[in-house]
């Protein structure tokens, strides 16, 4: 099979289900920033960080898989033609969204109480996480847009919003692990 099928050079992408819409369509958008998202989570793994956080951002990209799926699929084609749902092994559930507050709060219990903003960086795996938690907001930014045209599951939004949290906590928890300097936003006088 050739990873080229020239099908998309007019402009045009299909979706699950075969319609085709423009590559900036709101739906091409939103999925297709659950795919940079992904990348972005991916240079984090591959960071010399916690083998825990690994298995944890591993666990994430496969969600993130799924949530792509769930945006790329139109209401109208969610069902097959024999009645069944075309994505009927895959969804986002509420667990879903428990895990990821469960590991932050394991996290938190480690960090010193938050007293000011926090700037971003301070070291290159945390300024990593920042950038992935930026994008996941955009994500969920354009699902919510997506919502405003067509239904959207209300669990992918849901998601997308902890899993940004998650990623702010988790820069937290590396910045202590790494030793690096959190560097805190005081406004001036």
């Amino acid at each position: 099979m050739k990873i080229y099928t020239k099908t998309g050079d007019t402009g045009t992408t299909a979706l699950y289900g075969g319609t085709r819409v423009s590559k900036h369509h709101i739906r091409i958008e939103s999925y297709g920033t659950v795919d940079e998202l992904n990348s972005h989570i991916g240079l984090i793994r591959d960071q010399d960080i916690n083998p825990l956080y690994k298995e944890v951002l591993a666990e994430i990209q496969d969600r993130l898989f799924t949530v792509g799926a769930i945006l790329a699929t139109p209401p109208e084609d969610e069902k097959l033609k024999s009645g069944e749902r075309r994505l009927k092994n895959l969804g986002i559930l509420e667990s879903d969204v428990e895990y990821l507050e469960k590991e932050m709060d394991t996290m938190d219990e480690s960090l010193p109480v938050m007293t000011h903003f926090v700037l971003p960086g301070g070291h290159t795996t945390v300024s990593h996480c920042h950038i992935a938690r930026c994008v996941c907001r955009r994500a969920e930014r354009l699902a919510v847009h997506l919502n405003d045209f067509e239904p959207t599951e209300e669990l992918v939004v849901m998601y997308l919003n902890r899993l940004s949290d998650y990623l702010f906590v988790l820069a937290r928890k590396l910045t202590h692990d790494l030793n690096a300097n959190e560097v805190q936003w005081i406004p001036r006088k």
